[in-house]
């Protein structure tokens, strides 16, 4: 251990964030990095405990606390106090792929199960991760690792997100041939399309593309597998597939006049939309929130992205709907560490409309009963407060009121993958709506055909999918070879 009092004398320092009137004026990401010398103070208050709970992943009340990918957290958060770099960041590449997107979108179960927050607060794992990658790109410590040999097998990825990445990078580090195909125009899934640009840049995601293709994973965009290609063609053509489609269908609100009000979206296609606009360089919005009254349903980190968006494109009021109770300021008393704890946060999103409007835009134990419609165009919601009786959720009669609304937003989250791709490839499905496998495996029920990350999860995270890819691909290794060196 680099320092042994560090948790003493050293305050935890997060990454600053900008402002909120200033990081509204566009989609720059809107953090400050700490300089060297602080990064390596922050390190230092690492105890590197004899059992470091930060990298183990435990399920506690049906939650996760500790990192999925188990980390060597205190092995690097040593090496960045001691000043190695170059070899912290060569223990941090040992489990994670991509630190880059998870220290940038990672809501750090990591920090969650570290011993300092027992009493005071974490370590800054999180901060930390992301400046030891970004440090080895700007170092030029992140070189392309070319196989040195060829397995003569080829496996086909379907779907480009974090999990499927996963799988084509660790599977093309043991040898085998990998092409990646994606349906839409870029690489990254819903890194690319679902979280906007001002929490992860969409040069971050070009930038491990072109790292990956440099080491021999071909990319192949615009190719809808189910539609322009067939299981039968994959088959032919490779000797495993593995399945990282995502859980893209987005969960809907059973309303009257709901399919045919043109001013009702799923957050996936607002963000989407949104992000092609800005990757054309357009700020002509193809759905856009500017001087209207937008209502968000869904209080989680989708919905905090819209409602970011929102603001950005100059939104008129924005109001985010969230059906289950706030939660407390501080843990409860049955709540304790390291369980996830249940507090109230506050997300960028949330602080911007503060700074804007002026109040917390989120209303609690609430949902849309109604749309009001002036000649098929929304004008309105009627929203009633709910509360949760046997685990049904029930209204509460004489709570009805009416919010102005001329855009509305889903970010209800989804209910399971896309039917076709299912339905082609033939695999079973669980009743949530995702690929089965077996308990522990990542084999379908059609051979030589394997699922990972959300289209096996369910919907997830992203730390998440990536552990997900890495089993799933020793699992395609093992079936490949007969035996794998992959973890």
């Amino acid at each position: 251990m680099g320092k042994a009092t560090g948790f003493l004398e050293y305050q935890r320092s997060e990454d600053a964030w900008i402002p909120a009137k200033i990081r509204i004026r566009d989609f720059s990401e809107f953090h400050a990095r700490l300089g060297d010398e602080a990064r390596r103070c922050q390190a230092g208050r690492c105890m590197a405990c004899g059992v470091p709970m930060c990298q183990s992943a435990l399920r506690l009340k049906g939650m996760v606390t500790g990192c999925p990918l188990h980390n060597l957290i205190p092995e690097w958060n040593d090496e960045i106090y001691q000043g190695h770099y170059e070899h912290a960041l060569s223990r941090l590449l040992k489990t994670s792929n991509f630190p880059e997107f998870t220290g940038r979108v990672c809501p750090a179960l990591c920090e969650k199960a570290c011993i300092n927050g027992m009493h005071g607060d974490a370590v800054t794992i999180h901060d930390n991760e992301l400046f030891l990658i970004e440090k080895g790109f700007a170092e030029g410590w992140v070189k392309p690792q070319i196989p040195a040999l060829r397995s003569g097998k080829r496996v086909a990825v379907v779907g480009s997100g974090p999990a499927g990445l996963a799988v084509a990078d660790q599977l093309n580090r043991r040898g085998h041939s990998v092409t990646v195909l994606e349906r839409d125009d870029r690489i990254g899934g819903l890194l690319m399309y679902g979280i906007p640009n001002m929490k992860l840049d969409k040069q971050v995601i070009a930038r491990r593309r072109r790292l990956m293709e440099e080491e021999g994973v071909e990319f192949r965009t615009g190719i809808d597998v189910g539609r322009d290609v067939s299981l039968t063609q994959l088959q032919e053509d490779y000797d495993a597939v593995a399945l990282c489609c995502g859980s893209k269908k987005a969960r809907d609100l059973n309303l009257p006049g709901r399919q045919e009000c043109g001013e009702i979206h799923f957050a996936v296609d607002f963000l989407k939309s949104a992000t092609r606009d800005l990757l054309a360089g357009s700020r002509q919005w193809s759905v856009s929130a500017k001087d209207l009254n937008v209502v968000i349903v869904g209080g989680g980190d989708t919905g905090n992205d819209c409602l970011g968006t929102c603001i950005r494109q100059g939104a008129k009021s924005v109001v985010q709907l969230e059906m289950m109770p706030r939660p407390p300021v501080e843990r409860s008393a049955d709540n304790p560490w390291p369980q996830w704890p249940k507090v109230l946060k506050t997300d960028y999103g949330q602080q911007e409309a503060i700074e804007v409007f002026g109040a917390d835009p989120r209303v609690y134990e609430t949902t849309v009963k109604e749309l009001a419609l002036d000649g098929g165009k929304l004008r309105a919601v009627k929203t009633v407060q709910v509360k949760f009786e046997n685990r049904a959720l029930a209204e509460v009669p004489g709570t009805e009121r009416e919010i102005p609304c001329d855009l509305l937003i889903i970010a209800a989250g989804f209910v399971g993958c896309e039917d076709y791709v299912a339905q082609d490839f033939d695999v079973r499905l669980t009743p949530r709506g995702t690929v089965e496998t077996a308990e522990g495996s990542y084999q379908t029920s059609r051979p030589g055909v394997f699922a990972a990350g959300d289209m096996r999860r369910g919907q997830s995270l992203v730390v998440w999918a990536i552990a997900e890819g890495r089993s799933c691909a020793a699992q395609i290794d093992e079936y490949l070879m007969g035996y794998t060196s992959l973890t």
